[in-house]
């Protein structure tokens, strides 16, 4: 699998499940979310805006895509929402790994690009570190219309928190999923 693939296989609708433990307070939190995750051309100004931001040719990207979610965490029922827009950057060098640039909103942030990589199961890997926090994340397809996140996010302060998502498809199959569902109905 390349980061093009992952991109195209997350477009869609989505419900999410995530539970979440404090390691520093033994608390875990439950939120769930509906999240569409929508392709993005290479030439879309949010697109470009966001390479010039990271200071990227606009050029190097491979695939984008805008995240937008809408959920509630359920120990006190706190609504979240909000938008992001990522594009990858492959390294030219190594197709299976490279930057993920993120929209950042607050104009205090400096940006920080995370890193990508497919482990041997095609499971993305994606590392963000800045000078207060490192996170890793790897996000893996069970099947076409469920996917899992598991990530560890530790701040240099010693506080820590692991989450485990569920994501279950709820629409927007993208052409390669139809395409295969479409071959599988005629071959049965």
């Amino acid at each position: 699998m390349n980061i093009e693939e992952f991109f195209q296989l997350s477009t869609g609708k989505w419900f999410s499940h995530r539970t979440s433990q404090h390691l520093a307070f033994n608390q875990s939190q439950e939120s769930k979310s509906d999240i569409i995750i929508e392709a993005l051309a290479l030439d879309d100004p949010k697109v470009i805006k966001l390479c010039q931001q990271y200071e990227i040719n606009p050029s190097s990207a491979s695939c984008a895509a805008k995240i937008s979610w809408n959920g509630t965490i359920e120990k006190d029922q706190t609504k979240h929402s909000g938008s992001t827009v990522l594009v990858s950057v492959t390294d030219a060098d190594n197709p299976g790994q490279g930057k993920l640039l993120r929209e950042v909103v607050d104009t205090d942030k400096t940006p920080v690009a995370g890193h990508y990589k497919f482990d041997s199961d095609g499971a993305l890997i994606l590392t963000i570190e800045d000078e207060t926090m490192s996170l890793e994340e790897r996000l893996w397809f069970a099947s076409p219309n469920l996917r899992m996140r598991v990530n560890v996010l530790k701040s240099f302060d010693g506080f820590s928190i692991a989450s485990f998502t569920s994501e279950i498809r709820m629409g927007g199959f993208p052409p390669a999923a139809k395409a295969s569902e479409a071959a599988n109905s005629v071959s049965s």
